[in-house]
């Protein structure tokens, strides 16, 4: 929804004393808080800097209101200079799923609608995106069943996944040893039994919902000694809902003689998303090829944290 539409949603469903308006300025400071706190999706800082180092002008057009727009674009670094167009809910007359702003953010760009390619993580983005006759690549923000997105082009869980050349983009060319190296992602956890339990006491974690795949990095204790790792993450169905899974193996170390010891975990580089439905358990195992890639990756300067 647009966030005028949220805010009178809002106070009617719980039936709050108040109105949008006042629901609105007492919410928005929260917001404000959080949003200096955010950091990009793994994947989203490697595919803006490649689309502008080939010359590939691209749009950002978003739901939200202008003002909250240039306020998120201006706690990332680099983003107001990448971006060709911005657009927000204040330049349409219909928010998404109305197609009314991809259109404008085509003739913004000066191209044809067909000639687009939609990158979106929510159903009404994706329903807009082919309301607008534009091709569309889905990347859930948030781990549904997949069916969901069904009436996109194409659906992956990471931009790390993300193929430029499938859609007439120049490819990447950032891989070392068949791997890719990333942002490190940092997080709290526990091991035990080969299963890794994230620890988010304080709030400090950057395992967004795609995060998504085989990584490997750094592991830390408080005996300040350091240890290789290699994880495989994914999402599970239970009951209706999704829990976090991750499967943990430690290179050239005992895991038994790291049970239940908290540790922080830094993961610096990617080796693989999860492609085979009809076998995702064997899909997202760890691999003696994954163990044998990482250990090699972290030899290198491009993998050192």
């Amino acid at each position: 929804m647009l966030h005028r539409e949220s805010a009178i949603a809002t106070v009617k469903d719980y039936d709050l004393p108040i109105t949008p308006q006042q629901y609105s300025e007492a919410i928005m400071p929260m917001y404000y808080d959080k949003w200096l706190q955010a950091k990009p999706h793994p994947g989203v800082n490697r595919l803006i800097k490649h689309l502008h180092k080939h010359g590939v002008p691209f749009a950002l057009a978003s739901n939200s209101r202008g003002k909250n727009v240039e306020f998120k674009l201006s706690s990332q670094k680099g983003w107001k200079d990448y971006f060709s167009v911005v657009l927000s809910s204040d330049h349409v007359k219909s928010g998404k799923p109305s197609p009314d702003i991809f259109l404008e953010a085509a003739n913004k760009l000066g191209v044809d609608t067909a000639c687009c390619l939609v990158i979106e993580d929510s159903m009404v983005g994706i329903i807009a995106g082919k309301a607008a006759n534009m091709q569309v690549v889905a990347v859930p923000s948030i781990q549904i069943e997949s069916d969901e997105f069904s009436i996109a082009d194409y659906v992956i869980h990471s931009l790390l996944d993300f193929q430029p050349e499938l859609w007439g983009l120049p490819p990447f060319d950032d891989r070392v040893l068949n791997s890719l190296p990333i942002e490190p992602i940092h997080f709290k956890g526990s091991y035990t039994n080969g299963i890794l339990q994230e620890i988010s006491d304080d709030g400090a974690s950057d395992l967004s919902g795609q995060v998504w795949g085989v990584y490997f990095g750094w592991v830390d204790f408080d005996s300040q000694k350091r240890f290789k790792i290699v994880v495989s993450i994914r999402w599970d169905s239970r009951r209706g809902s999704f829990t976090r899974n991750i499967q943990a193996c430690f290179i050239n170390e005992s895991n038994e003689q790291i049970c239940d010891q908290p540790m922080e975990v830094a993961l610096v580089g990617f080796i693989r998303g999860f492609q085979t439905k009809q076998n995702r358990s064997a899909d997202t195992q760890i691999l003696d090829q994954d163990k044998s890639t990482a250990e090699a990756c972290l030899n290198l300067a491009a993998y050192s944290y």
